[in-house]
């Protein structure tokens, strides 16, 4: 097994020098080739742009939403199952599609496919957030709130100091989970006509007709970027510990 490990990469490689592959067209030594590929790479600060956007949006929301779920009342907790079961049960490829066609047909607010892919991707991620938070706040024991009131900190300054600082703490893996989610997820919005690196990909297949060694620079792409933020969450939650020690 750790022998075809090793070899697979090598074979690819070999493989790739048939003369039935067309790697000149991301071939780096080229002129075309490295015009093609400052094309596919221009797509990324849309991809960043509209997922940093979009997980910042889903968190606020996911937290507004997750609170009535922690309250006593059985109204508000209600407010919260709906709005989650709701929500997690479209697809986020459907969402998107209703919130560009669909939401000026109902509503008469038109928006562009920047914002209607981040508003799309925040809407579906702040069902996931909802539970993520609800989850880390339950997590924290009841004799943090009881020293809370100890000291006459309000229900407010209780989540804002005390509790809400340890929750994210506990849930930091899973949001670093959801914003390499919506990193993949961005690549949706490409139907709607959003100039990021699945849509400057396709573009470019159609123009060069060579499917597999371009979709195979886009699958490196989003490795790339991926593993960057995976190791920014890994780096802040060492940070966190190291600060908590």
């Amino acid at each position: 097994m750790k022998r075809f490990v090793v070899l697979a990469p090598a074979l690819l490689l070999l493989s790739g020098c048939s003369s039935n592959w067309g790697w000149y067209v991301v071939d780096p030594t080229t002129t075309s080739g490295w015009n093609n590929l400052k094309f596919m790479a221009s797509g990324m600060y849309y991809t960043i742009g509209m997922s940093v956007t979009a997980i910042l949006m889903s968190v606020v929301v996911g937290l507004l939403v997750a609170m009535p779920g922690l309250s006593a009342r059985h109204g508000w907790r209600m407010f919260n199952r709906i709005y989650v079961e709701i929500v997690r049960s479209v697809p986020v490829l459907v969402l998107i599609l209703w919130v560009y066609y669909g939401l000026p047909a109902v509503s008469g607010i038109t928006l562009n496919v920047f914002w209607a892919g981040v508003f799309a991707l925040a809407l579906s991620d702040s069902a996931f957030q909802a539970e993520i938070f609800r989850a880390g706040i339950q997590s924290i024991s009841k004799g943090q709130y009881e020293a809370a009131q100890s000291i006459s900190l309000n229900y407010r300054d209780t989540m804002r100091y005390v509790i809400l600082p340890q929750a994210i703490r506990r849930i930091l893996p899973a949001l670093g989970n959801q914003l390499v989610y919506m990193l993949k997820m961005s690549s949706l919005v490409s139907v709607i006509g959003m100039q990021e690196l699945t849509r400057k990909a396709n573009e470019l297949v159609v123009s060069e007709y060579r499917p597999l060694e371009i979709y195979t620079v886009l699958v490196l792409e989003y490795l790339v970027l991926i593993l960057i933020v995976s190791a920014g969450v890994r780096w802040l939650e060492r940070r966190m510990k190291a600060s908590d020690t």
